[in-house]
C-alpha cells in the first residue's frame, strides 16, 4: 500500500493507493494547520482502509515548490515514516501532481501552465505538454512578467485573473493524483528534498564578533 500526501499548498492532502487504485482520500479542511493534521489526516486515512502502519510498502511525498515550513512538515513527516517502516520515499514535484491530474481529466486539449502561490506577489511557474511531462521549471516569478493567455492550472488564475485568465482545474495537488502517477510511474521522482526556490524568511542571523 503507498501512503501520499503533500503540504505544499495551504491545505494538507493525504491518500492511499494499492497497487491499482486509489482506495481512500482525506484533505484538511483549514489552511495552514500542516503541524496540526498531516499526522491525524494518516491515522484517518488508514483506518477507513483498515490497514496499519506495516501494511504500507513505500511513501511518496510532494516537494513543492511551496512555503519553507510546509514543506517541511511533510518532507519529514515522509522521512521518518520511511526510516521507522524501512520503506522507500519518493518525492514528487507538486506541480507534477496538478498538471497529471488536469491531463488525466481532459481538462486541457494541448499544452497548459501550472502556477501557485509564491507568496509576495508572485507565483510558482512551470509549463506541460498535453501528456503533462514537464517542459520547463518550475520558476518563482511574477505573474506580469508571465501574464499569458494559455490556459493554467493551479491557484495562480484566482489569485491574479488579470495574468491568467484562461483557468484550469484543479487549483491545488491532489495525494490522490500524485500518488497514481508514483505508481503508475507516470511522474518523475525524486529524492525527498523540499524543492525551495527561494531562501526561507527566517534565517540565522550573523555570528557575533568576539569581544576583544
Amino acid at each position: 500500500m503507498l501512503l501520499a500526501f503533500d503540504t505544499a499548498t495551504p491545505l494538507v492532502t493525504v491518500a492511499l493507493h494499492d497497487g491499482d487504485r486509489v482506495v481512500v482520500e482525506h484533505s484538511s479542511e483549514q489552511p495552514m494547520k500542516h503541524g496540526e493534521h498531516l499526522a491525524p489526516l494518516i491515522a484517518r486515512a488508514m483506518d477507513d482502509a483498515g490497514i496499519v502502519r506495516q501494511d504500507l510498502t513505500a511513501i511518496a511525498v510532494g516537494v513543492g515548490p511551496g512555503p519553507f515550513t510546509g514543506l517541511r512538515v511533510g518532507v519529514v513527516t515522509a522521512r521518518t515514516l520511511g526510516f521507522v517502516l524501512d520503506v522507500p520515499v519518493y518525492g514528487v514535484c507538486s506541480l507534477d501532481a496538478i498538471a497529471l491530474e488536469v491531463v488525466g481529466r481532459g481538462a486541457a486539449e494541448g499544452s497548459f501552465l501550472v502556477a501557485t502561490d509564491a507568496r509576495r506577489k508572485e507565483v510558482y511557474l512551470a509549463s506541460y505538454d498535453a501528456d503533462a511531462r514537464r517542459l520547463e521549471g518550475p520558476v518563482v516569478t511574477r505573474p506580469a512578467d508571465v501574464a499569458t493567455e494559455a490556459p493554467v492550472a493551479g491557484a495562480g488564475p484566482e489569485l491574479y485573473p488579470g495574468d491568467f485568465p484562461h483557468a484550469l482545474a484543479p487549483t491545488r495537488p491532489s495525494a490522490g493524483w500524485l500518488a497514481a502517477g508514483v505508481s503508475e510511474e507516470s511522474v518523475e521522482l525524486l529524492d525527498p528534498e523540499p524543492l525551495y526556490l527561494r531562501r526561507p524568511d527566517a534565517v540565522a542571523g550573523a555570528p557575533r564578533k568576539p569581544v576583544s
